[in-house]
């Protein structure tokens, strides 16, 4: 992809404001790895690491750029070739990055695994990506005992006792580098395939977040889900901050951390704002910070929250906007007046339309669904893997459709009005019915089950299900316990139903498929979520 234009993709500071033209150079030769990796002097500071436990570690460039390539050595060793599909199954470990890079530097297709997925998605995604090679840890080793690929420990003492060798591979930009698993309505999960140029699209780190060199960035939730989040500052020359609690979501012990290392930079969500308002609602005056941008994406950002946290830090959150296919679309930027409550304005070069179910524009003040063109910018996936059909359906049009719907106001401004299909947005995670149906539909209890979303206070939507039981059990709240557990178990525990009601039918189409919209209607007598 060459487009020509008069912006380049080189990282660090950007103007503030939004600049009148834009355009992407990519080079026809370009590997993800060696420009993130490669650029840096091997004393620099990249990554600091710290735990519940007051552990600090502080990581240089030099590490991350010698495990890279004994990682990549050692896959090399077991026959692992461009193209091939590798998994990396590691929690936000200090190697972990090293870990990314050393399977990019091969050639190899990454697929990024998340260790909060119970055992039967995971092992559907690796035989879906058909996936050679495991790398991962001794937890996660146990989870996939049916895995008939090479699991590869990534503390194995041989791979730091190679030597940190390896010519990375000439890979095409346009060469397959990434595999993101995203649920949907219909189906099992799909992977996205993102092409190695992928990267060179993510400017919201330059004109949303404004980074510069020496900035220290601190990124909320799984890299599984977004590399961007940890590959874009780090290309950057941004330290990236690391904190890990004993378990579950630690504010205090977060808001520590961030204050003593001086993090200048962040990227939030709604639902981890919620939460840390809830735990430390004096969270400014507890722990001063050096804030000096927080973007905030993956859910609708609320006025609540806006000032909320002006009010503790004296920093203004930027919305920025996407969808799991391609972001971002549509953001606020440091030095540009924001609306609260607005998700913004079209990113350079981001060609974003707001348009009807017949592709034609929408007048201003009137709702249309969020569009990207095509093949516009180098962050637009390659398709689904294995998925040509879906493929083509999706992203072989003029015109990639979000499924969301907004307007834009008189100054440019977007704002977001809800979803037009089934996808639930539940704590900055999408989360896709069909999936949680199945696993439902797996408890000798359940005959059938419709989800949906409904709203929660913190999360943003909670997943709720409507469960119709098989011949000879009863509705009451222990069964409804043991379900809800049940699914958790066996497909997330982060996606699982907070809500559950019992019902003795389901509405359906004429085709037999179950009609989300009308249990949504039903939605208003939603009880309050189960603890966890």
């Amino acid at each position: 992809m060459n487009t020509a234009g008069t912006t380049g993709t080189a990282p660090g500071h950007a103007p503030a404001g939004i600049p009148d033209h834009h355009g992407w150079d990519v080079p026809e030769r370009y590997n993800m790895a060696a420009d993130v990796a490669d650029r840096h002097p091997r004393e620099k500071l990249a990554l600091i690491h710290e735990d519940h436990t007051g552990a600090h570690r502080e990581v240089l460039w030099g590490e991350i750029q010698d495990h890279s390539r004994r990682i990549a050595a050692h896959l090399h060793g077991l026959g692992v070739r461009p193209g091939d599909r590798v998994a990396v199954m590691l929690p936000q470990r200090a190697d972990t990055p090293a870990a990314y890079l050393g399977v990019l530097r091969t050639g190899a297709v990454l697929v990024t695994m998340s260790l909060l997925w119970a055992d039967g998605p995971i092992a559907y995604r690796l035989t879906d990506s058909g996936a050679s090679v495991l790398l991962t840890e001794a937890q996660g080793a146990g989870r996939v005992p049916d895995f008939t690929g090479t699991v590869v420990d990534a503390d194995d003492p041989a791979i730091a006792a190679l030597a940190p060798e390896f010519e990375t591979a000439d890979t095409r930009a346009d060469d397959p580098a990434l595999i993101f698993y995203t649920s949907g309505t219909t189906g099992p999960a799909k992977g996205i395939v993102h092409a190695h140029r992928t990267l060179l699209g993510h400017n919201e780190f330059a004109h949303c977040h404004d980074l510069r060199p020496g900035d220290v960035f601190y990124g909320a939730g799984d890299w599984a889900w977004s590399m961007a989040k940890l590959m874009g500052p780090l290309r950057a020359g941004a330290v990236h901050l690391v904190h890990r609690p004993a378990g579950g979501f630690d504010p205090a012990g977060l808001l520590a951390s961030m204050s003593r290392n001086g993090v200048t930079t962040a990227l939030v969500n709604p639902t981890f704002l919620r939460k840390m308002r809830e735990a430390v609602p004096d969270a400014g005056t507890r722990y001063p910070q050096r804030l000096r941008v927080v973007c905030s994406s993956n859910e609708p950002l609320t006025q609540d929250l806006i000032g909320w946290f002006r009010e503790q830090f004296g920093v203004t959150l930027l919305d920025y906007y996407g969808s799991t296919e391609s972001y971002p679309l549509i953001g606020n930027f440091p030095g540009v007046p924001v609306k609260d409550g607005s998700m913004g304005r079209p990113l350079p070069g981001w060609d974003i339309a707001l348009l009807d179910e017949e592709e034609r524009p929408v007048p201003q003040g009137e709702p249309g669904e969020v569009c990207l063109r095509a093949r516009s910018n180098p962050q637009f996936p390659l398709g689904y893997w294995n998925r040509p059909e879906a493929s083509l359906e999706t992203f072989g049009g003029t015109w990639f459709h979000t499924k969301d719907q907004a307007y834009v106001d008189e100054d440019g401004y977007f704002w977001f009005l809800g979803r037009t299909d089934d996808v639930i947005k539940t704590s900055g995670y999408r989360v896709g019915p069909y999936e949680v149906e199945e696993a439902l539909r797996a408890h000798p209890a359940v005959a059938d089950a419709g989800v949906v979303g409904v709203p929660d206070p913190v999360r943003g939507q909670a997943v709720k299900a409507f469960v119709q039981l098989a011949d000879g059990h009863d509705p009451d709240d222990q069964l409804a316990d043991a379900i809800r557990a049940f699914a958790k178990e066996g497909h997330s525990r982060f996606a699982y139903p907070r809500h559950i009601e019992f019902v003795t039918d389901l509405p359906r189409s004429a085709t037999g498929k179950i009609r989300r919209a009308e249990l949504r209607a039903r939605r208003t007598d939603t009880p309050p979520p189960s603890a966890d």
